[in-house]
């Protein structure tokens, strides 16, 4: 009888310890890291402020330093490389091979590649790693591998090899042998879709980096976007894409934006799963002052951070002086992250003589009833405004206001 007690004691004791483990198990959130790319062309004294307010989110940098194109040929980035020195943070030296590139040239990309490292280490920069980040198409899957082998071989051995991924080769079977050169991988997730897909989308990234998880035998992280991008020209040779800087095509344009609730939503679902081999995520890209595409500091870290995203936004009338009722409309965003501007604003009036849109919108006018229509998407950052456009009416019904995201 004290046997068959001892056994069952055992038992429950046992059951006690296991559901435990699990449920805790299931509270651990995964430690993972956050790197950022600094993928500007152009370095500006913003760089400084940008690098120093973020070194508590991003203990490593991925730095693009090179860049090869079929048209424009080869481009060192003119990097601040004393700035980098004074920062400090461990980093990685990343070359940008267009995908565009018929054929790459290899000993020339080595050659340049371990020049620049060599540059770089002299300058003081703690370099730990090279990354290739090169669109290949997948047919072209034996021959990169072929690359990434010889330029392992030439590496020293005290740099790690990382290349970026993309969802596109997750079906090849050259696949495995690619990742087998690199020391690790960076899985991109964002701008690999068309344009009618948008940047980024949540249920596709998820499916892809359990399905990469699978396949790659090496360490990995995810590059995840904190950015929107302009697509310009569509009415002339195709569309090319407008970044930090603007350029003057003919023909006309439309944002591509990724609201933080987005890839909030994204971290908070990856969070629930176990992915083997992941390591961390890398922001595209370090956001400077002047960056209207890129999410502020202030966005990124809340997201990262897993802070509250409330979105706020305040439409204010400005009367002008004498002129009968005429007010100009302006478009605040309020909360305390950047967000895409709202679909529409609905504005209750009576008596209107005249309104038009401005910007991103168009009216469409009805009885007692001001319409606001988004035509064109963009993102706004928290606490700036935007021009909505202007009504001249004799009564503003108070309240009659409705903004819908």
């Amino acid at each position: 009888m004290k046997r068959r007690f001892l056994a069952l004691l055992v038992l429950v004791l046992a059951l006690i310890a296991w559901f435990g483990g699990r449920q805790q198990a299931l509270r651990i959130q995964p430690t993972w890291d956050n790197q950022v790319y600094v993928w500007q062309r152009v370095w500006t004294p913003q760089h400084a402020a940008a690098l120093a307010q973020s070194r508590d989110l991003f203990p490593t940098l991925r730095v693009l330093g090179l860049q090869v194109h079929p048209r424009e040929g080869w481009r060192e980035i003119p990097v601040n490389l004393p700035l980098l020195k004074q920062d400090g943070r461990p980093l990685w030296l990343v070359a940008r091979l267009d995908g565009q590139l018929t054929q790459l040239d290899e000993v020339a990309i080595r050659q340049r590649l371990l020049k620049q490292v060599q540059r770089w280490q002299a300058a003081g920069l703690q370099v730990i790693g090279v990354e290739i980040d090169h669109d290949a198409a997948t047919a072209r899957l034996p021959a990169y591998q072929h690359f990434l082998q010889q330029l392992r071989q030439q590496l020293p051995s005290s740099l790690q090899l990382g290349i970026t991924a993309l969802p596109a080769w997750i079906g090849s079977a050259a696949l495995p042998g690619v990742l087998q050169q690199a020391d690790s991988s960076v899985l991109q997730v964002h701008a690999v879709l068309s344009p009618e897909q948008g940047l980024f989308a949540a249920p596709l990234a998820l499916r892809w980096v359990k399905q990469y998880a699978q396949i790659t035998p090496r360490p990995f992280r995810v590059a995840l976007p904190a950015y929107g991008m302009g697509l310009v020209g569509f009415d002339t040779q195709g569309a090319q894409v407008e970044s930090e800087a603007s350029i003057r095509v003919a023909g006309t344009s439309r944002e591509l934006t990724v609201a933080p609730q987005q890839v909030a939503d994204f971290l908070r679902q990856l969070n629930t799963r176990t992915t083997p081999h992941l390591l961390g995520l890398i922001w595209f890209r370090l956001p400077l002052a002047d960056d209207r595409r890129a999410w502020s500091l202030a966005t990124l870290r809340s997201v990262i951070e897993k802070q509250p995203l409330d979105v706020s936004w305040q439409v204010k009338f400005s009367p002008q002086a004498l002129q009968n009722g005429l007010n100009d409309l302006i478009i605040q965003n309020n909360g305390p992250v950047d967000a895409p501007l709202p679909h529409e604003i609905v504005i209750t009036a009576g008596e209107c003589l005249a309104a038009d849109a401005a910007g991103n919108y168009r009216l469409e006018s009805e009885p007692q009833r001001l319409r606001f229509v988004l035509t064109r998407s963009d993102q706004l950052r928290a606490g700036q405004s935007r021009p909505l456009g202007w009504i001249r009416c004799q009564q503003l019904t108070p309240g009659g206001t409705l903004v819908t995201p």
